[in-house]
């Protein structure tokens, strides 16, 4: 949408509330109303699974029938939503997302214990599945937490937020991110370039996740002084790990051995998290995979929670959980 008809839109909102629990959203132009509302109206219905509520489109307005307080919540929403088409000339799916995160966040820490959610320089993190919730109680009372799931559930990045809440309060003094490289079968002295070179590749969704939660600059800062420490799973071997926070990604990768090696590392004030999706071994022979056998050898240990993620808890486009549970049931 370009500046000449931005500033033809009158992006003003009139609420209108009846008594019938129902509000509608009335739109000074009809191009801003297809904009939010989007072709056939997919954003509303994307809306209304979201927070389980009914809209409509009628005219020139959107009408929200659900209890008034969900009412009024939705209308921040769709406010939200407005402003992002008139300053980007599109809605995304991360766009309905956010919308849902923003008015939802009072409604959840309302019905939800308070601890559940994990607070970050970024932003405020609500765990969206019983199971997610699960995870991050578990994340922070368990010494070892074990977690398998397909991709999309939130595995890394809940584990991430938590040890990074808990270094910025001191709760630990360094926050460790592995992951095996098993592309490279962990013998990197062939690859080119340094050590930081040849291993960044493996560990960049970690990365990616300590950028989602918090300044670059910060936590460019955070691993030069080593407060945040990011390593091949090879070079955890024949240390052990206090005060820490020490997280191993992509587990479903390592062999029984190398879990073994990698739990116990575990040292005084420390916390290790164990990740992975037993579906997408890359080892030569699946059989190799440890993450299975780790979680029925300690299931049973108290110290040790182990959490079991499905498509139900992906929180990525609601396309990942489609085409996880396919995947599943051919599997």
């Amino acid at each position: 949408m370009n500046n000449t008809i931005k500033k033809k839109i009158d992006t003003t909102l009139k609420f209108v509330y009846s008594d019938n629990n129902s509000l509608s959203v009335i739109f000074h132009n009809n191009e801003l109303l297809m904009g939010v509302a989007g072709e056939f109206n997919k954003n509303l219905k994307e809306l209304e699974k979201m927070t389980n509520s009914s809209l409509y489109s009628r005219g020139n307005s959107i009408m929200i029938k659900s209890d008034p307080q969900k009412n009024e919540l939705i209308k921040n929403a769709i406010q939200f939503l407005t402003n992002q088409f008139i300053n980007n000339g599109s809605i995304e799916n991360k766009d309905l997302i956010s919308s849902v995160d923003q008015f939802m966040i009072r409604e959840k820490v309302k019905n939800n214990n308070v601890t559940d959610i994990i607070k970050t320089p970024k932003k405020s993190i609500i765990p969206r599945s019983e199971k997610q919730k699960s995870y991050v109680r578990a994340l922070r009372q368990s010494d070892i937490v074990i977690s398998a799931g397909p991709a999309g559930t939130g595995k890394t990045f809940l584990a991430v937020a938590v040890g990074l809440t808990m270094l910025l309060e001191k709760k630990i003094e360094r926050i460790i991110l592995s992951r095996p490289a098993v592309e490279a079968g962990e013998r990197l002295g062939f690859l080119p370039g340094d050590m930081k070179e040849k291993v960044d590749p493996y560990l960049r969704p970690l990365y990616d996740s300590l950028y989602d939660l918090f300044d670059f600059e910060k936590i460019q800062r955070m691993i030069e002084i080593g407060d945040i420490e990011i390593a091949p799973l090879a070079f955890m071997r024949g240390r052990t790990l206090k005060n820490s926070f020490a997280i191993l990604d992509e587990a479903q990768n390592a062999t029984d051995t190398q879990i073994k090696m990698f739990l116990t590392r575990i040292g005084e004030n420390s916390k290790i998290v164990v990740n992975g999706d037993p579906t997408q071994i890359d080892l030569p022979n699946k059989s190799m995979s440890g993450l299975v056998r780790s979680k029925e050898l300690l299931g049973h240990l108290n110290e040790i929670s182990v959490v079991d993620f499905d498509h139900s808890d992906v929180v990525r486009h609601p396309l990942v959980s489609k085409i996880v549970k396919a995947y599943s049931k051919n599997d």
